[in-house]
């Protein structure tokens, strides 16, 4: 056999280990292969093309006379070749489905929320969903009122007519007149600007000789820093999980230091976004599996994703991520039904 011919009874064996592995774990031996396959081949001939298959990189033998375990190269072909994705009916997914679409009331966060509950929820898995990516926005007003607590209340008039109010933990208290210098610096200096353009002003007057700052730039820079925030808006940019503890399931992700580090990497978030924002031009499906995503803290894991879209704008990805091993005839179309319940839900907002 050559690594792009495997005759059918190699695909046929590859697939039902690769099953096998998937439902209980277990490196898989040649005997139970012969008897799950249902061809009449003796063991022997069965050791000699999983020989073969190890050889090609599709499967590997943890241990001596222990049998084989797909790699990723074999869940990849696995996946792009010997897969039967189950249909997912309206019906089946009822009672969850309720939770996006009928609810006319949530606010898209809520949504983010719900679908990511979803995602996990039905898997069983570590469902995400990353935050709606917004169009340009531009600064058109801002102003401050004090709160008690060393806290203030910044009123954002973004683009023509949208409001936000956000409220910003400060440093210290600031009077009524210090926060109106501030808000008519940042008006005079910023309004019509796209908000990005903002932070990234500020953060370079931040990088300046603060010994140099007079008084009201020190103001500027902090209360007005605090207010745009990651993405120039004081939201939180990035992406909703639920269900992580689930994977503390997988024997090959429960060890202390494997689980530590994805744990850190859903903290951090910086990590997976970045194999997340690969996904937003992806058409439908697409899957990184182990050492695809070229991060080695998902070595053993698997992500799942789909673009989520609403009026015709891609907004962000939807995904699941397990262990390499995951029920991908499931896993795959639950995260498209799932994008595709989101994007309506969006669009019903809009």
């Amino acid at each position: 056999m050559t690594d792009g011919d495997l005759n059918e009874r190699a695909r046929h064996l590859l697939r039902v280990m690769v099953q096998r592995h998937i439902r209980d774990g277990q490196p898989v031996g040649s005997r139970t292969l012969t008897r799950e396959s249902g061809l009449d081949v003796s063991p022997a001939t069965v050791r000699n093309v999983m020989s073969d298959l190890e050889e090609l990189g599709y499967v590997r033998a943890p241990h001596t006379s222990a049998g084989r375990v797909p790699t990723d190269k074999g869940y990849r072909f696995f996946v792009d070749s010997l897969l039967t994705v189950q249909s997912l009916s309206h019906e089946h997914l009822k009672d969850r489905i309720i939770r996006l679409d009928a609810d006319e009331d949530a606010g898209s966060d809520a949504l983010i929320d719900s679908a990511s509950n979803l995602l996990s929820g039905l898997t069983r898995l570590a469902g995400v969903v990353t935050l709606p990516r917004r169009s340009a926005v531009s600064l058109r007003h801002v102003e401050f009122l004090p709160l008690t607590d060393r806290r203030v209340l910044a009123i954002l008039v973004l683009n023509e007519h949208e409001v936000q109010n956000r409220i910003v933990h400060t440093d210290r208290d600031y009077s009524p007149e210090e926060l109106q210098m501030v808000a008519n610096f940042l008006n005079q200096e910023f309004a019509g600007r796209e908000v990005n353009s903002v932070r990234s002003a500020l953060l370079e007057r931040m990088q300046t000789d603060r010994e140099r700052m007079n008084a009201l730039m020190a103001s500027v820079i902090e209360v007005g820093g605090k207010v745009f925030g990651e993405d120039g808006t004081g939201r939180d940019e990035g992406y909703v999980v639920a269900g992580q503890t689930n994977l503390m399931e997988f024997d090959e992700l429960s060890n202390v230091e494997k689980l530590r580090g994805l744990f850190e990497a859903f903290t951090q978030k910086r990590d997976i976004l970045h194999i997340l924002d690969q996904c937003l031009a992806a058409d439908g499906i697409q899957i990184f599996i182990g050492e695809e995503s070229g991060y080695h803290v998902f070595d053993g894991c698997s992500l799942v994703t789909s673009p989520y879209s609403a009026e015709g704008e891609v907004l962000g990805v939807v995904g699941v991520i397990g262990p390499t091993r995951m029920e991908y005839d499931r896993v795959i179309p639950i995260v498209d039904m799932t994008a595709r319940l989101l994007g309506a839900a969006l669009n019903k907002k809009h």
